[in-house]
């Protein structure tokens, strides 16, 4: 049996997790800020990010965005009521976040449509090579890795991280006003909802995967977490770096935006 953990203090302070996960957090900054500080979070809040480029974000991002809740319910399988307080904890969680997500691939849809970006060819243009690592990695440990790792990699890792950089591009007047009057609204929801000042998500996934794995996990399991949590950033990173090579591309148009 692992030592019980119950969080006493403040959600949002790192101080009122165990110890092993402050160091897990502590290791993977360094690669968490090599996504919230990428070249391409400047280049898009001084509304500079040519058409190909947006392109590569919108169409690049799209299966992740629509397989989120995908993901939440992959990991929602694992859980069985009544074995452990993680898992009652994560079951309530999860059942009630993928009903929060429903609509956020609508409202990226609308984003991508204010940036000039067809929806046709979201939904059906061939995704960009090399943008894929990040929807494929989250698939894999969603379905084959632990309720633990599931969760630090989607809810944890990739939420956090795009909190951040969604506040970025929203806080950017320049950017908004890129953006018709008349559709501006509703094509910045998408952002506007994951720029929120006071998101706890990320949060309360990491007390949910503290609770599982409790005080004293073992050195492998926190190391597999870790590890879990990095690859999201560099997936991230990867990512991003393909929409910022792009600028200097010629543009592809697929045949579903023909």
């Amino acid at each position: 049996m692992h030592a019980h953990f119950e969080r006493t203090g403040p959600l949002t302070e790192i101080a009122s997790y165990p110890s092993w996960a402050q160091d897990m957090v502590a290791e993977c900054e360094e690669t968490k800020q090599s996504v919230v500080t990428h070249d391409l979070w400047p280049i898009m809040r001084e509304a500079r990010l040519n058409h190909g480029a947006t392109r590569h974000f919108m169409v690049g991002i799209w299966p992740v965005i629509e397989r989120f809740p995908g993901y939440m319910a992959m990991n929602l399988l694992k859980t069985r009521f009544g074995r452990s307080d993680g898992d009652n904890m994560a079951r309530r969680w999860l059942v009630r976040n993928i009903r929060v997500e429903q609509n956020h691939a609508e409202y990226w849809l609308n984003w991508a449509e204010g940036a000039t970006i067809p929806r046709e060819e979201v939904l059906h243009g061939v995704a960009p090579a090399g943008t894929d690592a990040l929807a494929n990695w989250c698939e894999e440990i969603s379905k084959n890795g632990s309720l633990a790792a599931g969760m630090a990699a989607t809810n944890y890792a990739v939420e956090g991280a795009t909190g951040e950089w969604s506040q970025l591009l929203y806080d950017s007047l320049t950017y908004r006003e890129s953006f018709p009057q008349n559709v501006r609204v509703g094509s910045l929801r998408w952002l506007q909802l994951h720029a929120a000042y006071d998101d706890t998500h990320p949060w309360e996934a990491l007390e949910i995967i503290c609770t599982l794995l409790g005080k004293s996990p073992a050195p492998h399991d926190v190391a597999h977490i870790t590890e879990c949590v990095k690859r999201s950033y560099i997936c991230m990173r990867l990512l991003a770096d393909r929409c910022v090579e792009a600028r200097f591309e010629p543009l592809v148009v697929s045949e579903a935006a023909a």
